[in-house]
């Protein structure tokens, strides 16, 4: 009975993408015109390629955004380290940047077909993968089913399941059978996520660790960031990154709050830079004078907020504080990455809301880096304190540094379970040379 409800909701998932198509088009559209899809290269929505494939083995890499196309290059580098070629597929546009930027033209970007089966089928019939990795919780019903039906091993690494996407397979139980059983192997970031997977009916899983931990730290531009210190001179800085909406005015409160007293310059990093010109009216209505990073701005002694309204300077705003503010946890649900400040030399504030990153933040609380505050004003003390105190600054800094380097080691973990799967590519690609040298003579 389950077996014949999940082909049927399989079935009529098919046809909804189908019916749906003409809203899909001018939804593409409306995304091209705010700058979220990639004019040129729509047409790789629909599954079209463009590039050729390589002859030899190929790896199909699926990381949807930002922060897992980060946490999988290692790994993309890895196997390409070993000959087998990769196409590595992405959602957004800053994504694709991401890629073009740390990767380069070692492997060939793809902006990942629409789950619908026209889509997926010209996508898989064009690059033939030898075996899919595909990064975090990446569920795709019909790419799935697609790959299982062409024996396409499919794997999912650095996996996670947040509570409320658990909560919503928990409640159909025979369709999370139906799709998690085409997975050959799930490598989970943490025991809690792998039991899970276990739940919904994913065999084998084996834990890691958080492949994050094991990225290197976000590149900077030295020369901008010495002339941004040279701005900012003695001034204490603090910064509030990966923000959503209600909390760029919390650090505004911030800032008003405590600037007589410390001279403060608060740094804020939006986790979608398209709110920017949002995010500047509202605090100018504050009060507040603000200088944008892609306008150039100059930091004036009397800027209160340097806003960071680019993509790919993590890096570079981290750099210039070791106070850190981590958003999506105040104001909205799941929180965001920790892990790059505490890799970075920052002490830790943080709302209550993470749950899609627990395990970090349990790690850094209990070792002393992280400390979470329940609203604005607790917010304010807290940045005070820190500011004030280099001593515990120091202390939270230094248990960030030591729990990251402690959590190192998901990178090997992952290879490793990965060896079954990538083995025999490795041996195809070192004899394919050999094979038309041979065809040519």
């Amino acid at each position: 009975m389950s077996s014949a409800l999940a082909k049927a909701t399989l079935t009529g998932y098919r046809w909804l993408g189908v019916a749906l198509y003409p809203l899909i088009r001018g939804y593409l559209a409306l995304r091209t015109m705010r700058g979220k899809e990639d004019r040129s290269r729509r047409r790789e929505r629909y599954g079209y390629a463009g590039a050729e494939r390589p002859a030899g083995p190929l790896v199909w890499f699926h990381a949807a955004s930002v922060g897992e196309t980060i946490a999988v290059i290692p790994l993309v580098r890895e196997v390409r380290r070993r000959g087998i070629h990769v196409v590595l597929t992405t959602g957004t546009t800053t994504s694709a940047r991401v890629v073009a930027e740390r990767l380069g033209d070692t492997v060939i970007h793809q902006y990942v077909p629409l789950d619908l089966q026209f889509a997926v089928s010209r996508f898989l019939d064009t690059w033939h993968p030898d075996l899919a990795i595909i990064a975090e919780s990446e569920i795709w019903p019909l790419t799935m089913m697609e790959l299982g039906s062409r024996h396409i091993p499919q794997v999912l690494v650095n996996g996670r399941l947040s509570d409320r996407t658990f909560a919503r397979w928990k409640k159909r139980p025979f369709l999370a059978d139906a799709l998690f059983e085409n997975l050959a192997l799930v490598i989970a970031q943490s025991e809690v996520d792998a039991e899970r997977f276990r739940t919904l009916g994913a065999l084998p899983v084996m834990v890691s660790g958080n492949l994050k931990v094991d990225t290197d730290a976000p590149p900077y531009d030295g020369a901008v960031l010495d002339t941004y210190l040279a701005q900012i001179g003695k001034r204490p800085t603090w910064a509030a990154i990966s923000t959503f909406e209600g909390e760029e005015k919390a650090a505004g409160t911030v800032q008003l709050a405590l600037k007589p007293r410390d001279g403060l310059l608060t740094i804020i990093v939006p986790r979608h830079p398209e709110r920017s010109d949002a995010i500047e009216a509202t605090l100018t209505e504050m009060g507040l004078k603000v200088a944008r990073r892609t306008r150039g701005d100059v930091l004036t002694p009397d800027v209160d907020v340097f806003l960071g309204d680019t993509i790919g300077e993590m890096g570079l705003y981290l750099r210039m504080t070791e106070v850190c503010f981590v958003g999506r946890s105040l104001f909205a649900q799941g929180g965001q990455n920790p892990l790059e400040p505490a890799m970075l030399g920052c002490a830790i504030l943080s709302g209550g809301n993470v749950q899609n990153f627990r395990d970090s933040y349990q790690r850094l609380a209990k070792n002393g880096s992280a400390r979470m505050v329940r609203d604005t004003e607790m917010l304010a003390k807290g940045v005070h304190y820190l500011l004030n105190n280099e001593d515990m600054r120091r202390t939270m800094i230094e248990a960030g540094q030591e729990t990251v380097h402690e959590m190192r080691g998901a990178l090997a973990a992952t290879i490793k379970g990965l060896e079954p799967y990538i083995n025999p590519l490795t041996v195809k690609a070192r004899l394919l040379p050999r094979q038309q040298s041979r065809l040519q003579q």
